[in-house]
């Protein structure tokens, strides 16, 4: 009997497969990284082709690692990075346009230009969102005009629009499934929370075409099945968008739960249970999963909802120090570097390569890096780098901390950027908390095959996978906690005057 896991973690910077055993156990991964591509200021753009092929690659490489075949797959799960928008032909299943990411800002003018108060609150209200470029809505309007012939097609029924997942499902299926799953829908701004069915009023004020979007289906069950890796048809039972599935994958399924992942941005998502919180300091309200109820009466949970606050530049940050200034060879580097100073000796860095996210949602600010002297180095420079990730962190806590009502829950983190050492310290500083992190810290796709272990139906109960959610390492506020603050609060006052 089949009993192993296959799931895809297809982000921002590369595309991964991994696979589980049913008792959570890593067997096997691989993966291979993806290029962004940014033609113009503000444009971010991926090729769909090289999304597809690097996840697919990845897939068959580790099922080689782990010695096994298709009939040895139980299921298959499925996480993306979500807001990213492909626009593809129905017919020949070509896409007509590069993929536009989550990143990109060329329709935050458009964006822009909806002000009207009352459709504000409507929006709000209604997705959970707000008029942003960060959104799909905007990304396939522009498609549409701007590619030849792209909006009388998409009137005529000719093409589909969908999110990474959707792409995803659509090629694993060979075309024959056009579905996006609840929680990347409800990143698009133009699902409606509580019906989680699409909006016609937002279809409209974005002149987007019904016959383009792609059927809304829950985050588990029967997805699709795939014929691609064997002759034998493995089920797509679980899918959820990247934010979501670390919730999950860090068994954030109380009421105050919440979880930062430090990845390309940093992403903070606190658990609200069944209740919706509508922010008052431009957080986002989004849905955690939707589960059918007939999982959910053995699983003790069910569909739940999400408040967000999304930082743009986390991990990217020590990208470009890398990649654009050569300050570093790789990544990791960077703590050694940044722990040869006390602190950044007055140099500040606001990221705003790709405009702020939460709690500022302004594109209208550049970059800057600031308090640069005779004495500043490298070594000045990359403790800014680290600063600025951590102080956007607490800008998105101290926001989410004045929306709800009740205590704050374990505050948890995961990412690639969350195994330095360095950085927990100063976010546990700079936050006055203790931060717990887990042994794995790849939160991400474990909540892809959790999703999908729940889905295919070998996880009836939420006892089943607690256990690897334990922390590993308490990071707890040290000495220097009074200093880091008195820099935070520095920070903050050159954002306010950049705003």
């Amino acid at each position: 009997m089949a009993k192993f896991i296959l799931a895809f973690d297809q982000g921002t910077t590369s595309s991964r497969a991994c696979i589980y055993d049913q008792t959570g156990k890593l067997l096997a991964a691989a993966q291979q990284e993806v290029p962004l591509y940014t033609p113009h200021t503000d444009w971010v753009e991926q090729d769909p082709e090289a999304l597809w092929y690097s996840q697919y690659h990845t897939a068959l490489e580790v099922m080689e690692k782990a010695g096994l075949l298709a009939s040895d797959i139980a299921c298959i799960g499925i996480t993306n990075q979500r807001e990213t928008t492909i626009v593809w032909d129905r017919q020949t299943g070509k896409a007509i346009y590069p993929a536009i990411v989550w990143q990109d800002g060329r329709t935050a003018g458009a964006c822009a230009q909806i002000t009207d108060a009352a459709l504000l609150e409507y929006i709000q209200q209604t997705t959970g969102l707000m008029p942003a470029a960060y959104f799909s809505a905007s990304k396939i309007a522009w498609i549409l005009d701007h590619v030849d012939g792209a909006r009388a097609k998409a009137n005529n029924g000719q093409l589909c629009f969908g999110t990474v997942d959707s792409w995803l499902l659509y090629k694993l299926t060979q075309g024959a499934t056009h579905r996006i799953e609840a929680t990347n829908a409800s990143r698009t701004l133009l699902m409606n929370l509580q019906t989680r069915k699409w909006d016609a009023k937002m279809l409209e004020l974005f002149d987007i075409p019904s016959s383009l979007l792609p059927t809304i289906s829950a985050s588990c069950g029967n997805l699709g099945h795939s014929a691609l890796f064997g002759n034998v048809a493995i089920p797509i039972t679980g899918i959820l968008g990247d934010q979501q599935a670390a919730l999950l994958g860090q068994h954030c399924i109380a009421q105050g739960d919440v979880k930062t992942t430090y990845g390309t941005g940093c992403f903070m998502l606190q658990n609200t249970g069944q209740t919706m919180v509508y922010s008052s300091h431009k957080l986002l309200t989004t849905l955690a999963w939707d589960i059918p109820t007939s999982f959910a009466t053995q699983l003790g949970f069910g569909t739940q909802y999400a408040i967000e606050g999304s930082v743009f530049m986390g991990g990217a940050i020590i990208k470009w120090l890398r990649d654009n200034l050569g300050v570093i060879d790789k990544a990791e580097q960077i703590n050694t570097l940044a722990a040869q100073v006390p602190d950044s000796d007055g140099v500040y860095i606001v990221p705003a390569f790709v405009g702020l996210g939460a709690p500022y949602w302004s594109n209208s600010i550049s970059a800057s890096i600031s308090g640069l002297h005779i004495g500043s180095n490298k070594s000045h420079l990359a403790r800014a780098v680290l600063d600025a990730i951590v102080y956007q962190v607490a800008d998105v806590l101290q926001a989410m901390q004045q929306d709800i009502t009740w205590q704050l829950g374990c505050f948890k983190v995961d990412g690639g950027a969350a195994v330095s050492d360095l950085l927990m310290q100063l976010q546990a500083d700079c936050l006055g908390l203790s931060i717990h992190r887990p042994a794995s810290i790849e939160t991400t796709v474990y909540g892809a095959a959790l999703m999908a272990a729940i889905g295919a139906g070998l996880v009836v109960g939420a006892d089943e996978f607690a256990a690897t959610a334990l922390t590993a390492t308490r990071i707890i506020p040290s000495e220097q906690q009074g200093q880091i603050l008195a820099a935070y609060q520095l920070w903050r006052e050159n954002i306010l005057k950049l705003l």
